[in-house]
């Protein structure tokens, strides 16, 4: 009887998931935990968010440090904050008027949606609350995902620039594959855990920076035993986007909170 029960095919092996898998433990044990996303609070992690759009994570860091110096950091407070004070503090992180009104934007839908409590936000169905989040005037998917990822524990994997370089070069991607489409791609391949997106995320991102640039660094690579026999491309450098936490060409690999 148990020789015919093992004779049963169970689920078919998923061999992509087993391929990421492996990606990402060659990078954990070459480049450690990265501890993202440097932060206090959730709100403050969402703050962050929203300050490091198309910008150096150096200057979102700046701005972030002169919200809290001036006890902002919480929504009712920063809700309830002068404009003009607002926009001097944020200035290191650039387009400080634009990033006022986007942080105003949130902050007003995170008080009418929850009180300012994230603690409701990690209990919400998830499809219904990123579409509301995408309504929120100047959150695009990118950073969306960014806060409902790190911020409020749930599972999107935030498939951003660096990220899409490198599964594109290993040919998980398409070329032009877009966000929602390599997005999409990740969360069907690997476990449903914000743990792993969130790490996972930041390890993909150390790579893109250190090895996997425009111009690639294949030589000492963790991923380099997973690459395919003809070279990968060099990469179109983008036009705009986010700066995550950390870029070693402006400092340390992890910036303090």
């Amino acid at each position: 009887m148990l020789s015919a029960w093992r004779r049963i095919p169970g689920p078919p092996r998923d061999p992509v998931k087993a391929r990421l898998l492996r990606l990402y433990r060659a990078l954990l044990a070459r480049y450690g935990p990265q501890e993202w996303w440097p932060a206090r609070t959730p709100f403050e992690v969402a703050v962050g968010a929203i300050l490091t759009q198309h910008t150096a994570w150096t200057g979102a860091a700046r701005a972030v440090a002169a919200l809290r110096a001036h006890g902002l950091l919480t929504p009712r407070r920063l809700a309830a904050g002068d404009a003009g004070t607002l926009e001097s503090l944020i200035r290191p992180a650039g387009t400080y008027r634009l990033k006022a009104r986007r942080l105003h934007a949130f902050t007003a839908w995170l008080l009418a949606r929850c009180g300012g409590d994230f603690r409701a936000l990690r209990r919400a169905p998830l499809a219904p609350l990123r579409r509301e989040l995408l309504g929120v005037p100047g959150l695009g998917p990118e950073t969306a995902d960014a806060i409902l990822l790190y911020a409020a524990g749930r599972p999107l994997f935030v498939a951003d620039a660096y990220a899409r370089r490198v599964l594109v070069r290993h040919r998980l991607l398409p070329p032009a594959a877009g966000y929602e489409q390599a997005r999409a791609f990740l969360e069907a391949h690997l476990p449903s855990d914000p743990a792993l997106f969130n790490e996972f995320h930041a390890l993909l991102v150390a790579a893109a920076k250190s090895h996997c640039r425009t111009a690639p660094r294949c030589q000492a690579c963790p991923l380099r035993f997973d690459l395919p026999v003809t070279p990968p491309p060099r990469a179109a450098r983008s036009r705009g986007g986010r700066r995550r936490p950390g870029s070693p060409a402006r400092g340390r690999a992890r910036p303090s909170p």
